[in-house]
């Protein structure tokens, strides 16, 4: 007889017989029920240990994406400084290259004016030889009319002396020989005026050539110190170019710390230091918000040789 498990519900205190094969089901079904559940608690206490050193790792894995999440603010903020100081030096270059701009408009300023007074000094070196030559031409006709004058003044007086020793009807021609005489003499002052005169002319001459050869030598000082505030310009120029190779970021794909001595120039093989990066404006890799961001070239600072 098998159990009735109704009777039972109803009436638990009540006994009933059952056969003995059907209490061995059972147990062998009770022991079954047990093991099943010893082997689900073992399951059970795998399953909390797994989940145990799971929550461990998500522990751990949340402290490390904590600190990432910290590492990384920190280098958002050292970028945005690296930005700043990039934007700095940027404008500190334009205005460098603004002031050399205009030293060079100057220069070429000087340099006309320079032209202009070469121009000017050939003309009155040109003047000057002219009138040179021409008061030597003056000089050496007068010089031979006070000669023949001297003579005709040595032939008169003679004649004078002739003519007073001769006779006394010979007044009227004393007379006549005295005013020729007296013309001759003012004809002499007026030709040694004139001499005077021609050089007082040289002399001013000679004084503005003395003064613009000192203008010429004041406006070549005047462009050697250009030149020399161009040359400590455009070195210190070079120095900022340096500095901001070194301050921008590293590019995407590359190492920090790239060897720069295995790039070589291909015109004059230098390497190192004498090979300078820059940018490309000519063309644009990408944009970062409204700022481009240039593809790199290289310059070599020997021969001035630019590559990709």
């Amino acid at each position: 007889m098998s159990i009735d498990w109704s009777k039972a519900e109803e009436k638990p205190d009540k006994k009933q017989a059952v056969e003995g094969r059907f209490l061995l089901d059972l147990r062998a079904k009770v022991n079954d029920l047990e093991k099943q559940l010893s082997e689900t608690k073992n399951d059970l206490n795998g399953t909390q240990s797994d989940f145990k050193t799971t929550e461990g790792k998500l522990e751990a894995t949340t402290k490390d994406l904590n600190n990432t999440k910290s590492t990384l603010d920190s280098t958002k903020t050292e970028l945005n400084e690296t930005k700043s100081i990039l934007e700095q030096v940027n404008s500190k270059l334009e205005d460098k290259i603004q002031t050399v701009n205009n030293l060079n408009s100057e220069i070429e300023g000087l340099k006309s004016n320079l032209e202009n007074v070469n121009s000017k000094a050939s003309e009155l070196e040109e003047k000057l030889e002219n009138k040179g030559q021409e008061f030597e031409a003056t000089i050496s006709s007068l010089s031979s009319e006070l000669d023949a004058s001297k003579a005709q003044i040595n032939g008169l007086q003679d004649q004078l002396a002739n003519i007073q020793s001769s006779s006394s009807e010979s007044q009227g021609k004393i007379d006549n020989l005295t005013s020729e005489v007296q013309e001759l003499n003012s004809k002499l002052t007026s030709t040694q005026e004139e001499n005077t005169k021609l050089n007082e002319q040289l002399m001013e001459l000679n004084n503005l050539l003395l003064q613009k050869d000192t203008s010429i030598q004041e406006l070549s000082h005047n462009i050697g110190a250009k030149e020399k505030l161009i040359e400590a310009q455009t070195a210190h120029l070079d120095e900022v170019e340096t500095e901001l190779g070194e301050l921008k970021p590293p590019e995407v794909g590359k190492s920090f710390y790239s060897d720069e001595t295995r790039i070589i120039c291909p015109m004059c093989q230098a390497v190192g230091k004498n090979i300078r990066t820059v940018d490309d404006k000519e063309t644009v890799f990408s944009y970062h918000g409204n700022i481009p961001m240039y593809a790199k070239k290289h310059v070599c600072k020997k021969c001035g040789y630019e590559w990709k």
